[in-house]
């Protein structure tokens, strides 16, 4: 029962890993650019969860502190979706 539970609790880093895979499927087949962004869209995504779910439920968001987490997640993602949009074609 308790790895049920464990189990459980890992839907927030699957969503954040389904959004990014769907990224790198957009970057490699269709559009790098907007494959970029939904990337850093699932960085912001990991990101939100994190701010509002519990540390138990984060599951392996939670690395260290909620702050710090969510800080990193934030700033990793807006540098991602930076760079992605000044890059030229």
């Amino acid at each position: 029962m308790a790895g049920e539970a464990q189990r459980r609790s890992q839907w927030p880093l699957a969503l954040s890993l389904l959004v990014a895979l769907t990224g790198l499927v957009v970057l490699w087949f269709y559009n790098w650019r907007n494959g970029v962004l939904i990337f850093a869209g699932s960085v912001g995504l990991a990101g939100l969860l994190r701010v509002f779910l519990s540390d138990t439920k984060a599951g392996l968001l939670h690395v260290r502190s909620r702050m710090f987490d969510t800080t990193f997640l934030f700033l990793t993602a807006a540098a991602i979706a930076v760079l992605g949009l000044i890059i030229p074609n």
